[in-house]
């Protein structure tokens, strides 16, 4: 389920200017920016609770990244995405960026969820406004042409189709 209200203690907000067009990742990328937004409450926590909210939270953004990433490189396949293989190198350094972070975590080092947090709110925004759209852009073209057709774009995005 998607969470989409915005409060003030939020970091980052979803605009539609970062929008795909593509539905379902549209809603994946909100949820991206909910998840970061409860890394920074968690940050924001109580030092007796930020340990515990910290690492369910970072737990949360991993898996959620993770299904995130094979969705849309799955995408990139199908539509034969001439940039797949950058795409999925930028994949592939946030999590190492994440897996850093975790482990910098666990070794002690306090300052990672703040830093942390800002790193993946501009990972985040950077990715969605330049390199996602640039797919999209791709994919909405293959459908002006007619090598795709809208619906066959909707389907491949589809949740229950993953």
């Amino acid at each position: 389920m998607i969470e989409n209200k915005h409060t003030t203690a939020d970091l980052v907000v979803w605009d539609d200017r970062y929008a795909t067009g593509i539905n379902s990742i549209d809603e994946q990328h909100k949820q991206l920016i909910v998840l970061t937004n409860k890394l920074f409450e968690a940050c924001l926590a109580n030092i007796d609770v930020l340990e515990v909210r910290f690492k369910e939270a970072m737990s949360s953004m991993v898996q959620y990244v993770q299904f995130h990433f094979e969705s849309e490189l799955k995408i990139l396949k199908l539509i034969n995405f001439p940039d797949y293989h950058n795409h999925k190198k930028q994949h592939d350094s946030l999590v190492q960026d994440i897996l850093a972070a975790v482990k910098d975590y666990n070794e002690g080092k306090k300052y990672v969820p703040n830093h942390f947090v800002r790193t993946l709110r501009d990972w985040v925004f950077t990715h969605i406004a330049v390199y996602d759209k640039i797919y999209s852009v791709y994919a909405w073209e293959q459908v002006k042409k007619g090598v795709l057709t809208e619906k066959t774009l909707k389907e491949m995005t589809n949740p229950a189709c993953e």
